[in-house]
C-alpha cells in the first residue's frame, strides 16, 4: 500500500517499538506486514496494519511512556472486549497484558468525531444510546469511582510534588463535601467508559456510531458518565436538560442536581490530572498543567453557582 511502511524497514525508533510490537503477535509472524500512523491519540502511538492474505486491515495501539501510571490495562481490555461483544465497539482481537499493546479491528469508512461535531445535538443524543448499552448489564471487575480517581491523583500530585492553584483547597474543600453527600444518597453503579474525548467516538455515513479507548473505564457513577460528556462539550443548561431527559427518561430537579455536582468533579478530576500528567514527562506536545489548572478553575466557578448548595440538598 502506497505510504506504508513494511515490516523489516523501519527508519526510527518509533517506527522500531511498533515493529516489535508486531513481531510479538504470532498469527501474524512470517506474514508480509504493513504499518501506516493513525493521527489523533494524545499519549498513545496508534498505527493502521495490513496483513497479508486477511481481507480486514487492524488498529494497532501502543501506550505511551508514563501512562500507565493512570490506567488498568487488564480492566481496559476487559472492557474493550465486552464493547465489542455489544457492538458498540470495534472487535478486540489482540492484547498483550505486560505491555497494553492492543490491536481491533480497523473501521473502515470510519473518522474520529471532532469537537465541531460535537456542535451538532443529534451527536450526544447518539452517545446517549451507545452509554445505554454499555451501561446494560454486568458490572466489570473493578469499580474505581470519580472519588476514588480524585483521591489518587491527589496522592501523586503530593507524592511528584505537582505545583496546583493557589486556591485549590476550596475546591477540595467543596469535593469533600460533595463527596459526602453523594455517598450518603448512594451512588448508581455502571459500568462507564469515563473519557468522553471527541476522537473516541468514530462515525461514518450511514454506519452506527461506535466507542472506542477504554483506558479509562471502570464501574462508576451513571450520572457522572453524562456529566463528562456535557461539560466536556461547555454544552448549555437547556441541552443538558434534554440530555438529563433522554438518559434517565425524566429530568426531575435531583437528576438535573446530581448531572451538575458530578460536572464539578469531572473537572476537578481532569484537572488533577493533566496537572500530575506534565510532571511525568517532558515529551508531551500539550500544555498538560495549563490545560489542568483551567479545569480546575471551572471546578471552582461551578462550585461558586449560587444553586450548588441547592443542587447538594437535592441529592
Amino acid at each position: 500500500m502506497s505510504g506504508d511502511r513494511v515490516l523489516g524497514a523501519a527508519r526510527n525508533d518509533t517506527e522500531r517499538c511498533v515493529e516489535a510490537a508486531l513481531a510479538a503477535i504470532e498469527p501474524w509472524q512470517g506474514k508480509r506486514l504493513e504499518y501506516a500512523p493513525v493521527l489523533g491519540g494524545l499519549q498513545n502511538s496508534n498505527w493502521r496494519i495490513t496483513v497479508e492474505g486477511n481481507d480486514t486491515r487492524y488498529f494497532l495501539k501502543i501506550p505511551g511512556a508514563g501512562s500507565e501510571t493512570f490506567i488498568d490495562r487488564g480492566l481496559a481490555n476487559e472492557a474493550a472486549r465486552r464493547a465489542g461483544v455489544k457492538g458498540i465497539g470495534p472487535e478486540l482481537v489482540h492484547f498483550d497484558a505486560d505491555t497494553g499493546v492492543e490491536v481491533i479491528e480497523f473501521l473502515e469508512g470510519y473518522r474520529a468525531c471532532t469537537n465541531g461535531d460535537f456542535k451538532d445535538a443529534s451527536i450526544p443524543h447518539q452517545i446517549i444510546d451507545i452509554y445505554r448499552v454499555l451501561h446494560d448489564g454486568e458490572l466489570l471487575s473493578t469499580t474505581k469511582t470519580m472519588f476514588d480517581m480524585i483521591d489518587e491523583h491527589l496522592g501523586q500530585a503530593r507524592e511528584l510534588g505537582v505545583r496546583l492553584p493557589e486556591d485549590v483547597e476550596l475546591i477540595l474543600g467543596e469535593y469533600q463535601v460533595a463527596k459526602e453527600a453523594l455517598l450518603a444518597s448512594g451512588l448508581d453503579l455502571a459500568a462507564c467508559h469515563n473519557d468522553p474525548m471527541p476522537g473516541n467516538f468514530l462515525v461514518g455515513d450511514g454506519q452506527p456510531m461506535k466507542l472506542v479507548d477504554y483506558e479509562f473505564a471502570s464501574n462508576n457513577e451513571r450520572a457522572y458518565e453524562l456529566a463528562l460528556l456535557t461539560t466536556e462539550m461547555f454544552y448549555t443548561e437547556e441541552l443538558i436538560n434534554e440530555l438529563v431527559e433522554a438518559f434517565y427518561g425524566r429530568a426531575d430537579f435531583g437528576l438535573l442536581a446530581r448531572v451538575q455536582v458530578c460536572s464539578a468533579l469531572a473537572d476537578t478530576k481532569w484537572g488533577l490530572w493533566a496537572c500530575v500528567n506534565q510532571q511525568l514527562s517532558t515529551a508531551w506536545d500539550f500544555d498538560y498543567h495549563k490545560y489542568g489548572c483551567w479545569k480546575l478553575m471551572r471546578a471552582r466557578l461551578k462550585m461558586s453557582d449560587p444553586r450548588w448548595p441547592f443542587w447538594l440538598k437535592a441529592l
